[in-house]
């Protein structure tokens, strides 16, 4: 690092630091704003994270759950006392991993890990300034196509990061067959479930399963499928299969929580440890075992995992819970048919005594609504309660639900955010839930108003 750099990266650095200051103040919830800045005044500013890490850089990316599973391995290293830079706020594109280091680096110091996560898209231009160790991939599926393309043409993105580091181990969900082909040339490491039990008022998924082609171009065949495409997959024509994991998990899945069972060799002996974590849901649980085999890879202990999995805050929207006026929120963001139905399967229809569901179609959630009518909304067909209706595309939302045989007089169409979350809060008794599921823009909005 030669004087000039230094120079440019701390005038950066402090100058972000005055800007995060003064957002704080005007109580603005722009988190992009610092890194902006700093990248502005220093070309090279994320090339400093590699300079500053003393253990590993890990990188996550995929189309669902990658900012629970960032939050969730940050905050399992913090509690077994490492120092960890992460971009805890999901501000996942280049300008947000710079705020991160701009606002959370203390000067002249030295951190333990970086966990970030970076969006599918631009994880390549985040390579160009630093060597990241590790890259942990969630999944893939169909996902704004306006914005993102084919999954293809996603998996493409993500290869070409990749090939810019031949050092990079690659930590791949293995019951994902749309990850196959990742990091061929590279060490793999996988992780995936070998059997998951219910345990809930959850039902089945009544949408078709995605059907995914070999590279033969027959279509996969499954021993177990656990939602979409992703489940333990094999081809009946050429033989190939989903890879054994190197972390092997079993779940049972609660309403309310999940515990994972985790296999793996350490010094050639077969071990395994149990797990709890109260975040709902079997996609909640991939988050979590994605999580815990990662940290287990850098030697944290079980203890600290646990720890790190009971004192683990949502980051908002990610399953968070709010209490107001004696009143319990839960916020379940939704963004695509996969991820949408996944939360649908979570709702406990005996405890959730309003739902509010709020569909914005700004560039940030994608302009194509079209997802809408892939997303299995025939599970709420059992909900005896009223579906308050909101944002720029509620009567969409309203027509979709009337479409899966919803009864219609028990749709409220609430367009305005602010009045539909109130409205919904005052319509249930102090104790009752009310759920709400948001697009990423409308979760912004719901930011501003409830917190």
């Amino acid at each position: 690092m030669n004087k000039m750099d230094k120079i440019s990266f701390y005038a950066a650095l402090f100058s972000a630091k005055i800007i995060n200051k003064g957002l704080h103040l005007i109580k603005s919830a722009g988190t992009s704003l610092p890194g902006v800045a700093a990248m502005k005044i220093s070309k090279n500013f994320l090339s400093f994270l590699s300079k500053y890490c003393k253990n590993d850089i890990i990188t996550i990316t995929g189309t669902n759950g990658k900012t629970t599973t960032a939050g969730l391995l940050a905050h399992i290293l913090k509690s077994a006392d490492k120092s960890v830079l992460h971009n805890e706020k999901g501000a996942n594109m280049l300008s947000g991993i710079a705020s991160a280091l701009a606002v959370d680096y203390k000067p002249f110091s030295r951190f333990d890990y970086a966990v970030l996560e970076s969006d599918e898209a631009y994880l390549t231009k985040l390579y160009d300034y630093l060597k990241a160790d590790y890259l942990l991939v969630t999944n893939l599926f169909r996902d704004q196509l306006d914005r993102y393309g084919e999954l293809d043409t996603t998996a493409k993105k993500i290869q070409n990061a990749i090939s810019k580091n031949s050092d990079l181990k690659v930590f791949i969900n293995a019951d994902d067959p749309m990850l196959s082909e990742l990091g061929t040339n590279n060490r793999r490491v996988y992780f995936g479930f070998d059997d998951i039990t219910y345990k809930t008022s959850q039902k089945e998924s009544l949408a078709p399963a995605e059907t995914v082609s070999c590279l033969c171009k027959s279509e996969l065949a499954y021993e177990k499928r656990y939602y979409a495409h992703v489940g333990r997959y094999f081809c009946e024509k050429c033989g190939r299969k989903r890879p054994q994991p190197d972390y092997k998990g079993y779940a049972v899945i609660y309403d309310d929580y999940s515990e994972i069972y985790v296999k793996f060799i350490r010094e050639n002996q077969e071990k395994e440890l149990a797990f709890k974590t109260g975040l709902v849901g079997l996609y909640n649980a991939y988050n979590a075992l994605a999580a815990i085999s990662m940290a287990l890879e850098t030697g944290i202990s079980a203890e600290s995992i646990q720890k790190g999995l009971d004192t683990y805050k949502s980051v908002f929207g990610r399953a968070e819970r709010l209490n107001i006026d004696g009143r319990n929120i839960l916020v379940q963001l939704i963004k695509n048919p996969t991820g949408a139905s996944e939360v649908l399967r979570t709702v406990n229809h005996e405890t959730c005594s309003k739902l509010l569901i709020i569909i914005n179609d700004n560039y940030a959630d994608g302009r194509d609504v079209s997802w809408l009518w892939d997303t299995d909304f025939e599970l709420l067909n059992d909900y005896r309660g009223n579906i308050v209706v909101s944002g720029i595309r509620a009567y969409d939302m309203a027509v979709r639900l009337k479409y899966a045989g919803f009864d219609e007089s028990r749709i409220e169409v609430k367009k305005d955010i602010k009045e539909a979350i109130n409205y919904s809060l005052k319509s249930i008794e102090q104790g009752g839930q009310l759920l709400i599921m948001p697009t990423y823009t409308a979760l912004l909005d719901m930011q501003k108003i409830l917190k």
